[in-house]
């Protein structure tokens, strides 16, 4: 059941993003029953190699943010956001190795032929961009609390979306594609409990920071904003992958 403080003055700022996830095009893309199994494996790809510029460096963020909490006097919060920040440290190495396995499968049966380096060195999309930019704002803000937000988002994409990806994943490539996804399927185990946690915390924040409500709520929403436009990112570089190999 969700906290009373979360339902009553943070959910109604996240509802409508929030329901993209079910009906937005990159998603219902994605879960098509009939998507091509090549699209879905490029994208697979992109998500992975983008997504190590995303992840590299969430820990240091949460740490810091905790410790912005705890200078501000909100010690608890600031406190467990700390110890969060020791279970997230070298996540983003899992992305590396899910980026070559996947490319390694690919260039096995598919063209073109790619290179896991360069893929997880393009240059970051704008959505990237902001994705970093609302983490280093938020810190130094004046409710550095607003990162417990950003994490209940994120980390409920775990619990949301991600189940649903795998299922997709398993039914169109097959279960050994699990192999390569070690960053999503460890992320669904993980973050049941993290997502409980961030709701608890941010039920705390509530109650003591009542006048920060808006404040906190719009950023967690501008978070999964962010994020579900870097998903129509790797979408949109999947096709163009898609595109050159039918040049």
């Amino acid at each position: 059941m969700t906290k009373p403080l979360v339902e009553e003055q943070y959910l109604p700022h996240v509802t409508d993003v929030r329901h993209l996830l079910a009906t937005g095009p990159h998603v219902t893309t994605l879960l098509d029953p009939n998507v091509e199994p090549a699209l879905l494996e490029a994208f697979l790809i992109q998500l992975c190699a983008l997504g190590v510029y995303m992840t590299e460096p969430v820990d240091g963020w949460i740490r810091r943010a905790g410790e912005a909490c705890v200078k501000a006097g909100m010690v608890d919060v600031g406190e467990k956001l700390i110890t969060h920040a020791k279970h997230e440290a070298g996540h983003h190495l899992m992305m590396v190795e899910d980026t070559k396995n996947l490319v390694a499968s690919w260039n096995a049966r598919r063209f073109p032929k790619l290179d896991a380096e360069a893929l997880m060195a393009q240059a970051p999309t704008r959505a990237m961009q902001e994705y970093r930019e609302i983490h280093e704002e938020t810190i130094a803000g004046p409710m550095p609390g607003g990162q417990v937000a950003i994490e209940y988002e994120i980390e409920n994409l775990s619990v949301v979306f991600a189940p649903r990806l795998i299922e997709q994943c398993k039914a169109v490539l097959g279960p050994d594609v699990m192999n390569s996804l070690s960053f999503i399927k460890e992320h669904v185990e993980l973050d049941v409990g993290h997502t409980a946690l961030n709701e608890v915390m941010l039920n705390k924040l509530l109650g003591q920071k009542p006048e920060h409500a808006a404040t906190i709520a719009k950023t967690g929403a501008r978070a999964l904003d962010i994020y579900l436009r870097f998903y129509g990112d790797c979408m949109a570089k999947a096709k163009q992958l898609l595109q050159s190999a039918a040049a």
